[in-house]
């Protein structure tokens, strides 16, 4: 998966950031679906990694219970981690338990659940 991620790395596209994203998601069918990050000079256009691949994979009619595992990478030294908007959507597609595996270039690793990393959530029990 690291190569894979180092690869898909040179798709993002971050010409104000310079900060390059990567992820893969895996369903439980194990097909896969990519993501990079996309910016715009109107900073609320931009997409995140996690987010192009998860819009990747409902677009192709994948629905919430349908994913196994989430990879990501930041083509930095530090492991970067999702951002709140991610966590949020993890929320509403993902299993709790589901992983979220971060990594950087160097294959270092951490590896959490969506509850662990959204242990409060906003969910559909909050509209109710």
């Amino acid at each position: 998966m690291k190569e894979k991620l180092i690869n898909l790395l040179n798709n993002s596209y971050a010409p104000y950031s310079n900060f390059r994203v990567a992820a893969i998601l895996i369903c439980k069918d194990g097909r896969e679906f990519i993501g990079v990050n996309v910016e715009n000079a109107a900073y609320g256009a931009c997409i995140c990694a996690e987010r192009s691949a998860i819009v990747s994979a409902v677009s192709n009619g994948y629905k919430k219970g349908g994913f196994k595992e989430l990879f990501v990478m930041c083509d930095n030294k530090k492991i970067g981690m999702p951002c709140f908007e991610c966590r949020q959507v993890f929320v509403e597609l993902f299993e709790k338990d589901m992983k979220v595996t971060c990594m950087n270039p160097d294959g270092e690793t951490i590896v959490k659940t969506v509850e662990e990393l959204a242990p409060f959530p906003f969910d559909s029990e909050d509209l109710k």
